[in-house]
């Protein structure tokens, strides 16, 4: 699932639209055209001044060079794919439930502690 939407994501090209009055931001908005304020746009011969207002696009571009179907990759790797998906999933199976016989019973009570009475110690 996180690798879909990694895919998802790296393809997916998106605009911001910044609307400036002076150095204030008026506006932004993804997607769509920013509001402007309502005071004029200088003319594409002048120069944008203090007072004025701008507008800033930002566009991200995503990537469009991608395998879409199986049947392009060449054998080897069709053969490599289809072997690590096979082992991959073996890797998830549930084993047996194994049968601990001796569950149902609780160990016997120490009475002496052996190590001491045989003075057999660990070292």
């Amino acid at each position: 699932m996180v690798l879909a939407l990694l895919v998802l994501f790296s393809t997916m090209s998106f605009t911001v639209d910044k609307h400036f009055c002076g150095t204030y931001l008026v506006d932004q908005a993804i997607f769509s055209e920013a509001q402007d304020c309502g005071m004029e746009h200088p003319s594409e011969g002048e120069m944008t001044t203090e007072d004025g207002c701008s507008d800033q696009k930002i566009s991200v571009e995503g990537q469009d060079d991608l395998k879409i179907s199986f049947n392009d990759l060449e054998l080897p790797q069709q053969v490599f794919l289809s072997t690590f998906t096979y082992s991959y999933v073996g890797l998830f199976q549930e084993l047996p439930q194994q049968l601990i016989p001796f569950s149902d019973y609780s160990p016997p009570l120490l009475v002496r502690d052996i190590q001491v009475l045989n003075e057999t110690f660990l070292i």
